[in-house]
């Protein structure tokens, strides 16, 4: 026990130890309700490394009492199923974690199909990849499809203090003395992942001689050290980082690029590639948007690469990125357009789909007048024929305002405005 990382102790056994993930297993909630019935199903769950997947298949296990197997779609084999399968048949039910799920091959499939048909084994599978995308739709269709979020800043430090002060799986056989700042760095740094923050915890304790006391003083040194990441700043209300991220993305909105520069070089420098892609990527289609699609597509490219590739080269395509996000036509119209919608659909403002739009692949369907009188515009000049889209009580209304901040933008704005006035007019698009 003493040799298993503290991630691994601090494992949940019951559902009730399982730290966030509340629209999940929280009371009434749809893994609750699950594990309270006995009632389960095979799923998957998706999501960041670290935000507590194996957690969540352990207490499904514990609070359920069923045996626990974990294998990895990747490395184990379709033997290592077998064995899964033949326990299955001995005790009734097992549940198996199959980490990374979307590396699961058609052989693993087939023979695992139809042990998920009759209920033998109940397969948890743990992937950080949309399972819409990357998963087979014969394992899909067997399986309900769970979203497991990050973790919050008051999740981690839940987590971290039932660690520091658990005497059995945790540390608390330590005399030690974690400070406030030291502690907040620990969840910024680790982004989330609880995993990582557990054992930089750890590694800060173990590595740490006691004072003349016999205290273990864990200080921000001491926890830069063992997450390797540094502090943004010694700011003791914990808001240094996202005043960093908000100063970046307001200087390429300002088309600063040097101040875009420098504020991107302090994230770089915290080792913080996760949430630099993450906030590049917003501020490609809320800042610059229709203005230069073509830019976006780049930098989009370059946050991609630099994914890829990780600190330091990481930082060459990042580079490139930022710049051409600062340097680039801007435009806000797309998200002002999808904002207004929003708002409309928010406050109930929607009214009836027009009959001629509804589905109408369907017996039946033409009795209804779904699909009736619809125009398919490819069968018209120009691939256009004017009709009605909107509701009734929504018919004329604009969304979108486009801005024409450049020259591609503009071509936008007058095709719009053609548009919606032979639609106006009942005309054909010229």
């Amino acid at each position: 026990m003493a040799q298993e990382p503290l991630a691994f102790r601090m494992r949940p056994k019951t559902i009730a130890e399982v730290v966030g993930q509340q629209h999940l297993i929280g009371p009434g909630k749809i893994i609750e309700r699950m594990v309270k019935a006995k009632m389960l199903s095979s799923m998957i769950l998706y999501g960041p490394p670290g935000t507590g997947k194996t957690s969540i298949a352990s207490a499904i296990a514990g609070s359920t009492k069923y045996a626990f197997r974990m294998l990895n779609a990747a490395t184990d084999s379709k033997k290592d199923l077998q064995i899964v399968a033949e326990e299955a048949k001995m005790s009734g039910t097992v549940i198996l974690l199959l980490d990374e799920i979307h590396r699961l091959d058609k052989t693993k499939q087939d023979f695992l199909l139809p042990h998920l048909e009759n209920g033998r084994i109940i397969l948890i599978g743990a992937t950080t990849e949309n399972p819409y995308l990357s998963i087979n739709p014969a394992i899909r269709s067997r399986t309900q499809i769970f979203e497991v979020k990050p973790l919050t800043n008051t999740d981690m430090l839940v987590a971290i203090d039932r660690a520091i002060n658990d005497e059995i799986r945790g540390l608390g056989q330590y005399r030690l003395t974690i400070d406030k700042q030291a502690k907040e760095h620990l969840v910024q740094a680790t982004n989330g992942d609880l995993r990582s923050a557990l054992n930089g915890l750890e590694l800060a304790v173990k590595s740490t001689d006691p004072n003349e006391a016999g205290v273990i003083e864990i200080d921000l040194a001491v926890v830069e050290e063992s997450v390797q990441k540094k502090a943004l700043t010694a700011d003791k209300d914990g808001d240094a980082h996202y005043n960093v991220i908000s100063a970046l993305q307001k200087s390429i909105r300002g088309s600063d690029a040097d101040a875009a520069l420098h504020y991107a070089a302090r994230l770089i420098e915290a080792g913080d590639l996760v949430i630099l892609a993450r906030r590049l990527r917003v501020i490609a289609y809320e800042d610059v948007g229709l203005a230069n699609p073509a830019g976006v597509e780049r930098a989009i490219v370059a946050i991609e690469t630099a994914e890829k590739l990780g600190f330091p080269e990481a930082r060459i395509p990042l580079s490139n990125a930022i710049i051409e996000l600062a340097v680039s036509p801007k435009s806000s119209s797309a998200i002002e357009a999808i904002d207004a919608a929003l708002s409309d659909v928010a406050r109930g403002n929607t009214g009836e789909i027009p009959a001629h739009l509804k589905d109408a692949h369907y017996a039946g369907a033409e009795k209804l007048g779904h699909g009736v009188d619809y125009l398919y515009p490819h069968n018209y000049p120009g691939d256009w024929i004017a009709q009605q889209y909107l509701p009734d009580r929504l018919k004329g209304k604009q969304y979108w305002q486009p801005k024409g901040n450049s020259k591609l933008e503009l071509a936008y704005q007058q095709q719009y405005q053609q548009l919606r006035q032979a639609q106006r007019n009942g005309l054909k698009l010229k």
